[in-house]
Order: C-alpha cells, then structure tokens, then sequence
C-alpha cells in the first residue's frame, strides 16, 4: 500500500529505528507497521493479527464474492484498518483481523450477503488463501521495462501509464513503484490501482526483430 511505502520511507531517513510489516502472510497487500527503537528483535513480536474463518451449512456461500464479506464486515462498523485481506475460498472465506477486534467480530458476524455464517478465530498458521486463476495472454515488448509491459497488457498508451506509475499506484510484488524503466523478470507480480494485477509468467525468447515474446498472467 502507499501509506506503508511512506512509512518504510520516513522510518529510513533515521538509523535509531526500525520497522516491521506483516499481513498475516509473506505476499498481503494489507499490513500493519510495528516501529521501535533499531536494537529491538521484531521478528518474534506479536502484531496482534488473529484468522477469522467464515463457514455456513448453505450451498450459497459458495457463490459469494469477495464485496460480501467485506460490506458485511464494513456494516458491523468495524473500520477498514482492522480487517487485512480476505481470502474467499470455495467453502467460505479466512480474513486477516486486528486481535482487539477479532472477538467483537466473531460474535456478531452472522449473515452474509444474506448467508447465515459460522465464524471462527484461528491463529495466523491456519491462514488459507485462495489460489487465484489466471488468464494467459502472449505479448511482445521491446524490453522488459515497466511502462511497455504495463501499456501492452492494460492497452493503453505509453504516456497514459506513466500517470498512475508516477503517481504511486502502481505495486511491483506488492511494494510501491514508481520507476517507469524498471526491468521485470518471470515471477513479478505487478498491480495498478484502478486496472487489475498480473503476473509475468515466463519470457519466451525473442522475434525475428529483436523484440521480446513475454506470457503474462492476468488475475480474474
């Protein structure tokens, strides 16, 4: 997230500090920041994150989405700070949540999406995250910067890319980008704001003009 690039950022600037972010889950895109002094171990610190994992006996939790758990979440008044990313799997859903807020949650949380629900709080080794399907699609690029594979995939121009990249909405493997040259390489994950997230799958040699034949896998 932006506000996590601006705080790894100012926490750089001094040498007394350090910072620890975590969602739960080595790629979260939701975290929350722990700072302390520099000669601190924050590897073993509790971040207070607990797993609350909604299940129902009804066949229709199958057809819920991701906007469900997070409108019945939003309308229990819980803020969106305290909820880190959900996971929507084919039996319910596990979501990241605040430990101050997990009973509170667990206790009221009964319907979703007009599903009755059963929730319960797990620890966070108990996470299941969904296994996102990606559609393929071959591209060929001059290089692997950024700003062309970004253009190609999202089709839009060169010069319209760079706006949401300079403006730091654009994510590589979850951190905050916003160098428009950067060369990707097969395994980055790459996401703007506003136009969906893919994968660079696989760089598949060159064209007879010198251009690179690039799998990329878009996230449904």
């Amino acid at each position: 997230m932006r506000q996590a690039f601006i705080l790894q950022t100012l926490v750089n600037r001094r040498d007394d500090v350090q910072i620890r972010l975590d969602g739960g889950y080595e790629a979260a895109e939701r975290k929350r920041a722990l700072i302390a002094p520099d000669y601190r171990y924050l590897d073993d610190e509790d971040m207070g994150m607990q797993v609350m994992s909604i299940t129902s006996d009804d066949q229709k939790i199958k057809e819920l989405e991701h906007g469900d758990y997070m409108g019945a979440l939003l309308g229990l008044g819980m803020k969106r700070g305290k909820i880190g990313d959900i996971q929507v799997l084919e039996d319910g859903c596990h979501t990241v949540v605040a430990s101050e807020t997990g009973a509170f949650l667990s206790l009221q949380l009964n319907q979703v999406h007009r599903v009755h629900v059963f929730t319960e709080l797990l620890p966070l080794d108990q996470l299941k995250w969904s296994q996102s399907k990606l559609e393929t699609m071959d591209i060929t690029v001059a290089s692997l910067r950024l700003d062309g594979i970004c253009a190609d995939v999202y089709r839009l121009s060169r010069s319209k890319v760079l706006v949401p990249i300079k403006a730091g909405r654009c994510r590589v493997n979850w951190k905050v980008e916003e160098d428009p040259s950067k060369s990707l390489k097969a395994g980055d994950v790459v996401s703007i704001q506003g136009f969906g997230r893919f994968k660079v799958l696989e760089q598949d040699g060159l064209t007879k003009k010198g251009r690179s034949r690039v799998k990329i896998g878009k996230f449904a």
